[in-house]
């Protein structure tokens, strides 16, 4: 399997887990039954657990942008050492981006996610 197709994977994983962080999230500060619910007329989440559910929810927004660029790197056959560092570059900004996020650490947020999206475009630059 190619590196950028397992980096892939652990992204996914990396997704799941902050679907389980942001469920932890909203579970304490609306308690388990309402989750269960439609969960129409919730107030918003606050504090880590809004958080949470914020940068689960960007990271939904970039997995799909990750996947494509993979994909298509992967089946064209242009995966390359540049491709390989995207990827590396995306995954890891992503995971750290999650915990400042949860975190509450505004600019140094921002900085990592600057670095994912650099991720991208260096794997995107190769399909050129």
């Amino acid at each position: 399997m190619k590196p950028e197709l397992m980096l892939l994977a652990w992204a996914v994983v990396l997704t799941v887990a902050q679907m389980l962080v942001a469920a932890t999230g909203a579970a304490s500060q609306y308690g388990v039954m309402p989750l269960f619910g439609n969960r129409e007329g919730l107030p918003a989440l606050t504090g880590w657990a809004g958080r949470a559910y914020r940068a689960h929810h960007n990271m939904l927004e970039n997995l799909v942008l990750f996947a494509a660029l993979v994909l298509i790197c992967a089946v064209t056959n242009k995966t390359n050492s540049m491709t390989l560092l995207g990827a590396q570059l995306f995954f890891w900004a992503r995971l750290a981006y999650a915990v400042i996020y949860v975190a509450g650490i505004p600019f140094l947020r921002t900085a990592v996610w600057l670095a994912s999206i650099v991720g991208l475009i260096l794997i995107f630059l190769q399909l050129l």
